[in-house]
């Protein structure tokens, strides 16, 4: 008999961390989370295996995720392997005809396919589309300005309209979508290559989600960088803003999508930390929340 009162207690921290998730749980059932997947969080076993975990967890928690990826180391190993250069302008990749076709094989036949495996092992969940399904993502042509000028950069495109028509008729079907940022083109009958960050964002306000999560490899936005490591773990709309000309180019594209989304109904944005094991998790469901969250502006705040 003696071993009861052993049990009961290291039964208990579970127990309590149970109960910690519950106000996330009651607060946040039956909305729409929208996640891109990016980072060592898509390369590394383990850390795929534990995000898939993760977003089926949120799915059975109530919530509905969206998963949003991109595939940019995926995608230079396979243009590598055609022969084809990669080439990088204002941070962009310059994509060619011949890398579109290697973009959307490598997104839509592999990243994609890789992650609706891992989720599906845990049931009939995941359905893979890209943007060209059913009209989710359309684009013109992106020309971004290098020193005032604009530049050409290929199939790479800028979203100018979004139908969540078969998004949301998989959420209500309880199904968890997984987007490959590809986009129809609005004019010309081709795709273009999107940046993941920006259509994560796009279809998080466009489906009126309440949580925009972009993975990365980072804690999250720092105070001070490279002076300090402190993480800012909250800041407002209008924050931000002053902060993007300073922020690196790798990250300015996730902190202009966190931007975007809360400016049009998203909730909360948060930039999360991919490298830590289940950081989904500990961003919804406890206090100590990881990584930088972006809020809208307060009343009177522009």
């Amino acid at each position: 008999m003696s071993n009861g009162p052993t049990r009961k207690h290291t039964a208990l921290p579970k127990a309590q961390i149970l109960v910690e998730a519950l106000p996330w749980l009651t607060r946040h059932h039956g909305r729409t989370v929208v996640i891109k997947f990016g980072g060592n969080a898509m390369v590394d076993e383990d850390l795929k295996a534990a995000f898939a975990q993760d977003v089926v967890f949120l799915r059975h928690a109530g919530l509905k995720p969206v998963v949003v990826h991109g595939g940019g180391p995926q995608i230079s190993a396979a243009l590598d392997k055609h022969g084809i250069v990669s080439e990088f302008k204002a941070g962009l990749r310059v994509t060619t005809e011949d890398a579109m076709d290697v973009v959307r094989m490598v997104l839509a036949g592999q990243v994609q396919r890789e992650l609706v495996g891992l989720l599906n092992q845990h049931g009939p969940l995941a359905v893979g589309l890209t943007g060209e399904d059913a009209h989710t993502l359309t684009a013109t042509k992106h020309r971004p300005e290098i020193d005032g000028e604009p530049v050409d950069i290929g199939r790479v495109g800028e979203i100018t309209e979004i139908d969540t028509g078969a998004i949301e008729a998989l959420l209500a079907d309880g199904r968890i979508p997984v987007v490959s940022s590809i986009a129809r083109s609005q004019d010309d009958g081709h795709v273009y290559n999107v940046n993941a960050d920006t259509a994560a964002a796009a279809l998080a306000a466009a489906l009126g989600a309440e949580t925009l999560m972009v993975l990365t490899d980072v804690e999250g936005l720092y105070e001070d960088w490279p002076d300090s490591d402190e993480v800012i773990s909250r800041l407002t709309a209008s924050e931000l803003e002053k902060l993007l000309p300073d922020l690196s180019s790798g990250m300015v594209p996730k902190m202009e999508g966190c931007l975007h989304a809360v400016r049009n109904g998203v909730t909360t944005a948060r930039v999360i930390d991919g490298r830590v094991q289940h950081s989904i998790l500990l961003e919804i469901f406890t206090d100590e929340g990881i990584g930088t969250m972006v809020v809208p502006d307060e009343e009177g705040e522009s």
